[in-house]
């Protein structure tokens, strides 16, 4: 589903109810949503441009990262420290309200980091990133996590956009080639296309994977994971002194400790916070 916001909607920094009726009832049932016109641009272009920097010394590293480290695919996050953290990223309010309509109150980030695709990168294996909390249920539970992804550009079938299954974090079992088969024959996968400026919700649970990038461009995807106020956390989330200002919202927890730097955010302990 995909969920193309008003400019009142943007100017005021929320949605209205039906669309957030609409955005809530898509994660559940599909497991995804695109949500346009929901990020300023110009916090974007900073982004990419140094995210750009960063991705040719990983590359030249070969630190490829990701399910199956596959190359051509990066485990990169967006710096800690100012003036690359934005409000328009990690507090999103547009984004928060869809988390926090989903999860309820209490909803907290555990994750601050991203997947870049580069040029020439080869095929992921079909994976989810987590599974269900109670496998032996039978039954699907309802959402616990949610993954939040932002682009700072357009993301297409040429530049290696995500190919996911719809509805698959309901499926129950193991990812087999036999039950993707049967998933497969009633709900096709389809590619995720979001225009810059849009975000990218989707339930931990689906099935995805990463696809060759085409173009001869970098692709980066930043990710957050926003979490049920009951899960388990496993540690905060370090960023450096300096962009405390970032991190306001009344409806997520940060879970966010600042301390002085300099971080080596790309291959240092911090890289991934997971």
């Amino acid at each position: 589903m995909t969920i193309t916001l008003t400019p009142e909607e943007q100017s005021a920094g929320e949605m209205t109810s039906d669309h957030l009726s609409q955005a809530v009832q898509g994660v559940r049932e599909d497991g995804y949503l695109v949500v346009e016109n929901a990020v300023d641009h110009a916090c974007l272009d900073v982004l990419k441009e140094k995210m750009n920097e960063d991705s040719h010394k990983l590359m030249s590293a070969k630190k490829w990262g990701g399910a199956g480290r596959v190359k051509g695919h990066l485990q990169q996050g967006p710096p800690l420290h100012a003036p690359y953290v934005f409000p328009e990223i990690v507090s999103n309010p547009l984004a928060i309200q869809v988390t926090k309509g989903v999860l309820g109150e209490g909803v907290f980030n555990s994750f601050y980091n991203g997947n870049t695709n580069t040029p020439g990168s080869g095929l992921q294996p079909i994976h989810r990133d987590a599974r269900p909390l109670w496998p032996d249920w039978g039954q699907a539970h309802p959402a616990t996590t949610l993954v939040v992804n932002i682009s700072p550009q357009d993301v297409h079938e040429h530049n290696g956009s995500t190919e996911i299954w719809p509805g698959s974090h309901l499926v129950i079992g193991d990812v087999t080639e036999e039950l993707v088969a049967k998933h497969s024959s009633e709900r096709a996968s389809l590619r995720v296309r979001s225009k810059k400026g849009s975000f990218v919700i989707r339930d931990i649970r689906l099935w995805h994977r990463g696809v060759p990038n085409e173009s001869d461009e970098i692709r980066h995807m930043i990710a957050m994971v926003h979490q049920i106020r009951w899960f388990r956390r496993v540690r905060r989330l370090m960023y450096q002194k300096g962009c405390e200002d970032a991190f306001v919202s009344e409806d997520l927890d940060h879970n966010a400790q600042f301390v002085d730097g300099p971080m080596d955010y790309l291959f240092g302990p911090f890289k991934g916070h997971s």
